[in-house]
C-alpha cells in the first residue's frame, strides 16, 4: 500500500488493515520454514506495509 491511499483509509479500515496483514504475516513465516513460500519478497512487503499503517494509526490528525 502507498501512503497516498492509506491516507484515504478511516481509522478502522487502517485497523482492520493491519490485523489482516499481521495474519498473513504469520501464515508466511509458517510457509517459510515448511518450503512452500512461492515469493519470498512478500515477507518484507507485509513487514513494510504493516511498519506503514503502525505509522499512520501514531500519527495525530492535527
Amino acid at each position: 500500500m502507498k501512503k497516498k491511499e492509506l491516507k484515504k483509509l478511516t481509522d478502522k479500515q487502517k485497523i482492520d488493515n493491519l490485523l489482516k496483514l499481521k495474519k498473513d504475516l504469520f501464515n508466511f513465516r509458517f510457509q517459510k520454514v515448511n518450503g512452500q513460500v512461492k515469493s519470498p519478497s512478500k515477507i518484507s512487503e507485509t513487514k513494510k506495509n504493516i511498519a506503514r499503517l503502525k505509522t499512520m494509526i501514531g500519527v495525530k490528525n492535527a
